[in-house]
């Protein structure tokens, strides 16, 4: 079964509460007192936070969060970026690598040791990431996750590890399945 991690845009007690939910992220684009007090809620609970977003990195650090989310397609030398990550975040940081779906950067990426790539998912494309995904899983002992980046993407298509859904899309799951059960 695949571990959820969800991406909060609203004050959701019952999400923070969950047992279920280990792992939360942050949007640097979301006002900062809308992430400092989400941050605050979820440390109480002693869940994972991460930040996502141009301002991944100053949100981390200014909240003192767990790691980052950072995307990798436009980084040239990934090993490079990764490594000043870690100086600045700290060794015990939290990495994760998003991908443009290339087989030929999933492996770089990889390379320079991020704790989980994330490639991405839309309805359209979904048949050839499961595939990637696949591939990805057969060579490499880095954590993958998937980033759905629209509704209506069924992320049990996937052989990943992580899941990276939205709190909304959360819900609706959590619903669906209560009431198939």
């Amino acid at each position: 079964m695949q571990k959820f991690i969800v991406r909060l845009s609203e004050e959701n007690q019952n999400l923070i509460d969950s047992s279920e939910i280990e792992c939360f992220v942050l949007d640097s684009e979301l006002p900062k007192e809308l992430n400092k007090n989400l941050a605050n809620q979820l440390k109480t609970q002693g869940k994972i936070i991460l930040s996502i977003g141009n301002k991944a990195l100053e949100l981390c650090q200014d909240l003192a969060l767990d790691g980052v989310i950072v995307d990798m397609s436009q980084t040239p030398h990934a090993k490079a970026f990764i490594d000043d990550l870690r100086k600045q975040l700290g060794k015990d940081a939290i990495i994760g690598a998003i991908t443009r779906n290339r087989r030929h950067e999933a492996m770089i990426i990889s390379e320079a040791e991020p704790d989980f790539l994330i490639f991405q998912a839309w309805k359209d494309g979904q048949p050839q990431v499961a595939e990637l995904v696949k591939w990805y899983n057969e060579l490499f002992l880095i954590q993958s996750a998937v980033l759905l980046r629209e509704d209506d993407v069924s992320f049990s298509d996937f052989e990943c590890d992580i899941v990276i859904i939205s709190d909304k899309e959360y819900n609706f799951f959590v619903a669906k399945k209560q009431r198939l059960d």
